[in-house]
């Protein structure tokens, strides 16, 4: 089976009811999140999700069925931290706590989802949500920026509803390298009022409990592959990938590897597009967040952005796709090695 082969068509319906938790944070609670004592910011940043789930529970009761008091201040946290910190953890840990409508995604599902379906059906799915866990919220162009503003105001507006995001960049540097963001800085005052910012301190985890590859011998991709289920196991060379890609929304990333266990990539390239680039990282990210067994041929992973592109507006977005592919690569390899 190739990845080329598969082009997931699902409805707006379908894909709202895809907005849980990804296999590889469905175990995370609150009492798996070991802060590390010598950053307090993670031990500080547990204390405040836990509170954010107090008011998302059911009916919003506490002990002896007292009603909880409703939260003072912005309707929303906003985690900002590095790479591997714990973040998503804790908005994963945040969508099991709580017994109401919720729902967990990323930011890129958002925009791609209200750009799919149009806003007024993304408002209308959340209307009666109490929880909205938005991991890696960035703002990339200026549409999304407006996009954004508009989709907080519409479904903050009855007041129930709490958000939790991550992002590596604080609410007032959104957008910062990408666009002329000091042309939308009302735009961006108006999403920053929404959240209250925890920030998060600490070593990339996956650099410190992972061990991180640039790529896997073809030796080990030949074991891999014999070993595997041929009817999860998908391979596909890199060029013919990103053509894929191309045709296919990326709302549908997500699905298009649901049925997929272990995925082999050929020929790896440094990528001259950086249109490309980006639905590349859009990929890695559903892949990572699904857990699926990941091993690639050809460049390591620091060669295949190119440097340009990782120190230009998007570079947050690379970094993390590297850590992630990295990551990915070490635990195939780790696997084997088991």
């Amino acid at each position: 089976m190739r990845l080329v082969d598969l082009h997931p068509s699902l409805d707006g319906d379908e894909l709202l009811h895809r907005f849980v938790p990804p296999r590889r944070f469905a175990d995370v609670r609150f009492s798996t999140f070991l802060p590390d004592p010598d950053h307090p910011t993670q031990a500080d940043a547990l204390a405040r999700v836990e509170d954010l789930a107090a008011p998302v529970t059911e009916g919003g009761r506490g002990l002896l069925g007292r009603r909880r008091a409703e939260p003072v201040g912005p309707p929303g946290l906003y985690l900002d931290g590095g790479f591997g910190v714990g973040k998503t953890h804790l908005i994963a840990a945040l969508w099991h706590a709580g017994e109401g409508p919720a729902a967990y995604l990323t930011f890129a599902e958002l925009t791609a989802l209200i750009g799919f379906v149009g806003m007024d059906a993304a408002v209308a799915e959340f209307a009666d949500h109490r929880l909205v866990c938005l991991d890696e919220f960035e703002l990339d162009d200026v549409a999304n920026t407006l996009m954004t503003v508009t989709f907080l105001r519409r479904v903050l507006a009855g007041g129930r509803l709490r958000v939790a995001t991550t992002s590596n960049s604080l609410p007032d540097r959104l957008g910062e390298g990408r666009f002329s963001a000091e042309d939308f800085q009302r735009e961006i005052a108006a999403i920053a009022e929404h959240f209250a910012v925890v920030r998060i301190d600490g070593p990339d985890v996956r650099a410190t409990q992972t061990v991180l590859s640039e790529t896997v011998p073809e030796a080990d991709v030949e074991r891999v592959t014999a070993a595997a289920d041929p009817d999860t196991l998908t391979e596909d060379g890199f060029d013919e990938l990103l053509a894929h890609l191309r045709t296919v929304h990326p709302v549908q990333y997500g699905p298009m590897v649901e049925s997929v266990e272990t995925v082999v990539v050929r020929g790896l390239r440094p990528i001259a597009n950086q249109g490309d680039a980006l639905l590349l990282v859009a990929l890695i990210d559903e892949l990572y967040d699904a857990g699926r067994t990941v091993l690639t041929t050809g460049c390591g992973v620091s060669q295949l952005f190119d440097e340009s592109y990782r120190h230009g507006g998007y570079r947050k977005k690379y970094g993390r796709a590297e850590s992630r592919l990295s990551a990915m690569l070490g635990e195939a390899t780790a696997a084997l090695e088991a």
